[in-house]
């Protein structure tokens, strides 16, 4: 994760969210899981929290896809502890579909609209993601609990992303800001490990690891 900025709610936000949203509450100050079907007002502008976050999203810092990635709104605060919340646009992260599930109701996930730079870094031999080396140790644990929570280390699926960016950029030529558009992470780990330059030592360090972890590589199977 990265820190990321925050961005002003669009125009049409107080009539379309904020103004439907307190009067759903006026009426139903403490909402049940059911009662939200119905009211899920924040849905409306699920396309411009896309746009203003140039849909990556804030867990993974990988780009959503249009059409297959799952975009959705989620409450940093849970709205079913923080109903007042849930119609508030600076509540609201860009995230997919798989990592709001995940997130879902627990509050040990760090915002990345506070976080601070460096925190979470990315080792390129394994592409696990870690805390940075200057955190205290209540801060790093604060990053490893973030991670566990999310899975961003335990999911094949995280990691597979992360490792095709990278491969695309070492091997197949993208330019260094098409891959700061699509997985800042990456590239800001990239910068400041000083591997801008391209380098296929990244790439030879990752594929060992993988033949070390998956002797059926050696067969040709090769990343």
């Amino acid at each position: 994760m990265i820190p990321v900025k925050k961005q002003p709610a669009p125009g049409h936000f107080v009539i379309k969210v904020e103004k439907p949203g307190k009067k759903f509450l006026a009426q139903n100050p403490d909402p049940k899981a059911k009662d939200w079907k119905n009211h899920n007002y924040w849905r409306e502008i699920e396309k411009d929290l896309y746009q203003a976050y140039s849909g990556i999203c804030t867990y993974s810092c990988l780009w959503i896809p249009h059409v297959t990635g799952g975009k959705t709104v989620e409450h940093f605060k849970p709205k079913s502890k923080y109903p007042h919340e849930a119609y508030n646009w600076e509540n609201y992260r860009l995230v997919c579909l798989l990592l709001n599930g995940r997130k879902s109701d627990f509050e040990d996930v760090l915002d990345p609209f506070t976080l601070q730079e460096g925190w979470f870094v990315i080792d390129f031999s394994s592409l696990m993601i870690f805390p940075g080396d200057h955190l205290s140790t209540e801060e790093a644990e604060k990053v490893t609990k973030t991670v566990e929570r999310l899975k961003l280390n335990k999911d094949e699926d995280c990691i597979k992303e992360r490792e095709k960016w990278l491969r695309d950029y070492v091997t197949e030529g993208i330019s260094f800001p098409h891959l700061e558009k699509h997985a800042p992470f990456i590239a800001i780990e990239l910068k400041r490990q000083g591997y801008v330059e391209r380098t296929y030592s990244i790439w030879a360090e990752y594929n060992k690891m993988m033949v070390f972890s998956n002797p059926s590589l050696l067969e040709g199977d090769t990343l």
